[in-house]
């Protein structure tokens, strides 16, 4: 199940989002080495994660396996804030546009090879199956190049910003990947299921692009 959590229910979810922020920890500073993330209380949060920002957490169990964060291109976000040189024309920006950030898989649930693991899958049908409901229809991505071709086979229009450039030690590229019903059937097809991920009460919120608070 792919949890939506954002301002107005953070409240009703706070031990999960919790969790979340400890996975984040483990992968980004502990596996990554992003040492300018590390915490002494084990959670990597930053400045994004504010009443703005939407999370989604894959919970299987009753633990957090798999984590992402989505958030607004009319504020903030990491890529005029923090990466701007990813982007080398006019940066993308709209209601309907939406940075994904912070993608994280507990090692365990991750991908071996080529095929895209469970989890993972269920964390992008989340965001598709999200922003059909929610008028959004196109994501940022600052991400490995090796992601392109994948997601062009999930059907995702794949449209580069720029070159890739050094980041933390690893190649990265921004690029938006537009989406549609296709690519949610796609998705399904790979996963061989039909059924939604994400909860159900999460798509009964206040849209996402409303202010917080109301």
């Amino acid at each position: 199940m792919l949890q939506v959590v954002t301002s107005q229910t953070k409240d009703r979810h706070s031990a999960m989002l919790d969790e979340a922020f400890q996975l984040r920890h483990r992968v980004f500073v502990e596996e990554k080495g992003w040492s300018d993330l590390q915490r002494a209380d084990r959670r990597e949060t930053d400045r994004f994660d504010d009443e703005y920002a939407v999370h989604m957490l894959y919970i299987e169990h009753g633990r957090v396996i798999g984590y992402q964060r989505m958030l607004p291109t009319k504020r903030p976000h990491l890529l005029s804030e923090v990466m701007p040189e990813l982007c080398e024309g006019l940066r993308p920006a709209g209601p309907n546009i939406w940075e994904w950030t912070r993608y994280c898989v507990e090692h365990a649930h991750r991908e071996r090879g080529r095929m895209l693991s469970p989890v993972a899958n269920a964390l992008l049908s989340g965001i598709v199956e999200w922003g059909l409901d929610t008028g959004v229809d196109t994501i940022v991505i600052e991400m490995n190049p090796l992601w392109l071709l994948r997601l062009v086979q999930f059907h995702f229009r794949v449209t580069p910003l720029g070159v890739p450039h050094m980041i933390n030690g690893e190649e990265t590229v921004a690029v938006t990947a537009k989406f549609d019903e296709r690519t949610l059937d796609r998705l399904r097809e790979t996963r061989a299921v039909s059924s939604e991920v994400v909860a159900a009460s999460a798509l009964r919120d206040p849209r996402p692009n409303s202010r917080p608070g109301r």
